[in-house]
């Protein structure tokens, strides 16, 4: 191999915007991530549904009507 053409490889911190860390080799320091597993909803599950300015209530409101009549 040749000599000085590799980056440096050390131990880094990811961080995610919810507060978890996680320790890994990297070449690159302190990497910071706004989702992670620990807060990802197919990972854990939960789905957040973000309602702005009434929209779903709105889109439900619009389609109740074809909703009633595929039920009967």
């Amino acid at each position: 191999m040749k000599q000085d053409i590799h980056p440096d490889y050390s131990e880094t911190t990811i961080r995610c915007a919810c507060g978890n860390e996680i320790q890994i080799g990297s070449t690159r320091d302190n990497i910071s991530v706004e989702i992670c597993s620990a807060c990802h909803p197919f990972y854990t599950g939960k789905q957040k549904l973000v309602d702005s300015a009434g929209r779903i209530e709105r889109f439900r409101r619009k389609y109740a009507k074809y909703q009633d009549k595929n039920e009967k």
